[in-house]
């Protein structure tokens, strides 16, 4: 147990998440639950000098994500808040666990008390599904990564997630690398021409990744010679097991499509380096948690 001054202090120590992105997104969160009048009702039924002590705990077992930005919110509210640490993200914790204690003005306590559990709610139910994933794979070299399927305005910190759970981050944004899928290659006019388009473009450190669906477009990426990550889209087990014979470890191998807690077992067991599932982000339930007054 620990008492937290820097929200900083409780990050999963393998991710980075920045504190301009903490800040901004508790503020918008505060700033859509209080509007403009602030909380009416704590206003209206609680004395202003009322103190209070409560008690977040997880009432499921997971892992968890988020806690930094709970205590941001609640720190933001009022400088006489007072937290204890009992949890850290990326921790695996049991159904019961106190996570934070907070103490201070009751007022700043219940008003920030819902954008707290969202957070942590949201965050940890990414970091679970995630773990789940990591856990059926761990026997494998296979990686599980996101995708750019987040919920907008919240994806540094649903990739934030998918880290505390033991998965990895494909890229964060268009800008992060060259990635041609199906319709680049249609308007560019075919694989070989999009790939030296595409290349002759690329800073030396800009990685290129190209999807395909057939085996076919496997061969035609290969004998260019021109692609550092092949993405193979929508294909079948024994496929996938022909694909990783046919690229001979000449390039990366990412599976996507119907990438699911069920399927990840056999698709670790082909060979391929990395598995990209949008679920973890777009799908993942959220995790119990709850904010009780200690009386």
């Amino acid at each position: 147990m620990s008492d937290i001054a820097d929200p900083a202090s409780l990050q999963y120590p393998d991710a980075f998440l920045s504190p301009l992105v903490i800040g901004e997104a508790v503020t918008r969160a505060l700033d859509e639950d209080l509007g403009h009048a602030g909380d009416v009702t704590s206003i209206a039924t609680i004395p202003t000098k009322a103190s209070a002590h409560a008690v977040m705990v997880a009432r499921q077992a997971g892992v968890i994500a988020g806690l930094p930005l709970a205590v941001a919110a609640f720190q933001k509210l009022s400088h006489d808040i007072r937290i204890q640490a009992h949890a850290r993200d990326g921790k695996a914790v049991a159904k019961g666990t106190t996570l934070l204690t907070v103490s201070g003005p009751a007022r700043a306590v219940l008003a920030g008390e819902r954008t707290a559990l969202n957070f942590v709610g949201r965050l940890s139910g990414i970091a679970t599904l995630t773990a789940d994933y990591v856990a059926v794979t761990c026997n494998s070299k296979l990686r599980i990564c996101c995708t750019r399927k987040t919920t907008p305005g919240l994806r540094a910190l649903e990739k934030y997630a998918v880290r505390c759970g033991g998965g990895f981050n494909h890229r964060f944004g268009l800008d992060d690398a060259i990635l041609i899928k199906d319709n680049h290659i249609a308007v560019a006019g075919g694989i070989t021409a999009v790939l030296k388009r595409a290349r002759a473009h690329a800073g030396h450190l800009v990685k290129i990744e190209i999807e395909v669906d057939t085996l076919d477009q496997l061969r035609e990426v290969l004998d260019t010679g021109l692609a550092d990550v092949v993405m193979l889209d929508n294909m079948n087990i024994a496929t996938l097991h022909e694909a990783v014979k046919i690229a001979a470890g000449r390039v990366v191998l990412e599976v996507s499509g119907g990438v699911t807690l069920s399927s990840i077992p056999e698709i670790a067991k082909t060979g391929v380096d990395y598995a990209s599932s949008g679920a973890l982000t777009h799908s993942a339930p959220n995790f119990d948690v709850a904010l009780d007054i200690d009386v």
